[in-house]
């Protein structure tokens, strides 16, 4: 029996071509976008649950830090700089209080001296390993920063609080970062890039950098949630939800923090490991650590991609839900927790 084989004119095999090769871009294309948005766990749906008095407590202080820093303090940067030496200040003492040494790491920006504020429980077992958490305390020129980032300055304070209680295998390091905003973002005058860069130099052992960033707006409406292609094509509408960013290098770290919060605390998350030139996945202080080749991650309410007051005057204490905010805190202590255990 002879078989003949039929050509298919050129044309033919020419839209063969193009269609095959559709077909791989779409599988690699699905196959990356799992690899990116697939994260341990199932993200909180329902009521929320009542805050505990514990929690209200939780609630009243950080309401205080967001108001000193946003209202009575104000905006916070170069142009301000006495409210920036007023906002270190007050964070230097917040922490005095709880009974921390403070480390300072001065530099010039300007010919002006600015900081970054250190303190750190040291690590019970193996000091050495270092779980960084970490906030920036300026704000955008023409805004008084009550979400960005007075929120996420409250938070580091109460997580200093709360967790210098208990003991920890690992070293936990809390930094309150300087000049994260523009002119200086992504710069060699950012705070946290001065500071990433000395932890290198030094040879510091830094396994996980937290980035605590803009965590305090949310919102049950349909459409109040935006993001940059292709995010919109894997992530929910509303912007209810705690977000979880990480670039590729630290997936494990970012899937880590996902279980652990949702294991822990019922609250809705999302969470993303992509390629950190994306739009979005480098834009706080977590670039930084990046840069140096450290894990490092940054869980927002994802800011612009939400906050309809984002670099704006209207960035004041009253747009915050500090009940949703205090859920947040209370999820992000669990996963420091999990992250200085060994």
């Amino acid at each position: 029996m002879k078989f003949k084989i039929k050509i298919l004119p050129q044309g033919h095999r020419e839209w063969l071509w193009v269609a095959l090769q559709i077909v791989i871009f779409g599988i690699l294309f699905v196959a990356a976008s799992f690899y990116v948005t697939s994260m341990p766990g199932r993200t909180y749906s329902g009521p929320l649950r009542p805050l505990t008095d514990f929690d209200v407590e939780v609630r009243d202080r950080l309401k205080k830090h967001v108001s000193v820093l946003a209202e009575r303090i104000g905006e916070r940067n170069i142009k301000h700089y006495d409210s920036l030496k007023g906002s270190l200040e007050y964070i230097e003492n917040a922490l005095h209080v709880e009974g921390f040494q403070i480390a300072e790491q001065e530099y010039s920006v300007g010919g002006k001296p600015v900081k970054n504020i250190e303190a750190e429980i040291p690590g019970t077992q193996t000091p050495e390993e270092i779980i960084v958490v970490g906030a920036h305390y300026d704000s955008i020129n023409g805004s008084p920063g009550a979400n960005d980032n007075a929120s996420g300055v409250a938070a580091l304070l109460e997580l200093a609080r709360d967790l210098k209680a208990q003991g920890h295998a690992r070293t936990i390091r809390f930094v309150a970062f300087v000049n994260e905003e523009p002119p200086y973002f992504q710069t060699g005058d950012m705070g946290s890039r001065v500071y990433a860069h000395r932890s290198r130099e030094r040879g510091e052992n830094i396994l996980a950098m937290i980035s605590v960033e803009t965590i305090g707006y949310y919102s049950d409406a349909e459409g109040s949630q935006v993001y940059p292609f292709p995010f919109r094509l894997f992530y929910p509408s509303i912007g209810n939800f705690i977000g979880f960013v990480g670039n590729t290098s630290s997936r494990t770290l970012t899937r880590r923090a996902v279980r652990v919060f949702r294991e822990e605390r019922a609250f809705p998350s999302e969470g993303v490991a992509a390629p950190g030139w994306l739009t979005g996945i480098g834009w706080s202080d977590q670039w930084s650590f990046w840069q140096e080749a450290y894990p490092a991650i940054m869980i927002t309410d994802t800011a612009v991609f939400r906050y309809p007051h984002y670099h704006r005057r209207a960035d004041t204490p009253d747009k915050i839900d500090f009940d949703r905010m205090t859920r947040v805190v209370s999820g992000i202590n669990r996963v420091v927790r999990d992250l200085a255990e060994r």
